[in-house]
Formats: structure tokens, sequence, C-alpha cells
């Protein structure tokens, strides 16, 4: 899911539907190392949720896709079962709809295997908080490493200074790659390509 696309969408309706708190709530710790290391081996994660908000809102298709020297090697793609319905607005960004995932496996029946597949690799994704930010509300369901993640928007910040922002769509566009929006291995495979463009130019 491409985050700073659904989020025009979603906050608004998230506003209006936000309870209104006496004070303000304390921040998750971050269980992550953030870097910009440069690495050859990697696996590149992506979810598609039914909303922005991870530990409330869940999972409903699963990317992850893991190069060696930058080669892709495997490949995790599923849909995943939320086990609550799947709003229009989502169906709508995502093309996911609640028959899309009714025989679909649970997060609890696929997240060890999720983590098994990352192994002891770092992860990159785009606007990596929202990933990172669903991976770990599974630690309920299983153990979660602490992960090394790099971010592709930090990257592209850097390395591509034409772009009037640094959208999924907005850097596909701009490198002229094909990219399936909205689908986690669509958006996994984006991800690796501006990464690997990023790679050559810091």
């Amino acid at each position: 899911m491409e985050k700073r696309d659904a989020r025009q969408i979603l906050e608004q309706k998230m506003k209006e539907t936000r309870p209104q708190w006496s004070r303000k709530q304390p921040a998750r710790p971050k269980k992550y190392k953030s870097s910009m290391k440069k690495v050859e081996n990697y696996v590149v994660l992506d979810f598609e949720t039914t909303g922005l908000r991870a530990g409330n809102d869940k999972i409903i298709q699963i990317g992850a896709v893991k190069f060696i020297d930058h080669e892709r090697k495997e490949t995790m793609y599923l849909m995943v079962n939320p086990e609550c319905f799947i709003s229009s607005t989502i169906t709508r960004i995502t093309g996911i709809t609640n028959k899309d995932v009714e025989n679909a496996p649970t997060i609890e029946e696929v997240a060890h295997e999720l983590i098994a597949f990352i192994g002891e690799l770092p992860i990159i994704a785009h606007n990596a908080p929202f990933d990172m930010g669903f991976l770990y509300a599974l630690e309920e369901i299983t153990p979660i490493p602490e992960y090394t993640v790099i971010d592709t928007v930090k990257l592209a910040r850097k390395a591509i200074t034409q772009t009037p922002n640094h959208k999924l769509t907005t850097l596909t566009a701009f490198l002229k790659l094909e990219h399936d929006a909205h689908d986690a291995l669509g958006d996994c495979l984006a991800t690796a390509a501006i990464y690997q463009y990023c790679y050559d130019r810091l």
C-alpha cells in the first residue's frame, strides 16, 4: 500500500471517528534500528492493511521479496484474512475485497512464516514506520527481532531531488517504472527498484 497516497483519504475518515483523549498518549518505543548503510542482501517488505493504525487495523496482504546481491531470489506474497470488515475505502485503494480474503489464512497462521522468511536480513520499506508499526504489532503472536531497517523515502530525499514529493507513485513515474500500486508485491518491486537506483547514487 502506498501509505502517503492512502493517508489523505483515510485520515479524513479517521478524524471523524477518532476519540478525543484528555491527555497525550505516550508514543510506542521504536524497536528497530534505522539505517542508511548500503546493503546488497535484504528483504523488501510491504503490507496492505484495513487502515493506518497499527495494533488496531489489520494486515490484509503481505508482500516480501528477498534479494541477494540485488537479485530477486524468493518471494512471499499472500492475502490475509483480517477477521474484520474491509471498508469500501480500502477496497477502492487496494482493490482487495472481503470476498478476496474470506478463505485466506489469518495473521496468526502466517506470522511465524514471515519472520522465518526475513531471517537476519535487513528490511527495506517505503515509509518504513508504517510497515514496521504493523510488523511489531505482531509481537503478541510471535517474537519479532530488532531488525535493521532502511527507509527508501529517506534515501530518495537525498538521491532524487527533481520530484515534488517522494511518494512511491511519484518516484516510479519519475523513474518510468512499471508499478502495480497499492498491491503488496507491486509496491515491493517498486521499492526495490528505487532502493537500487538510490544505492548507485549515494
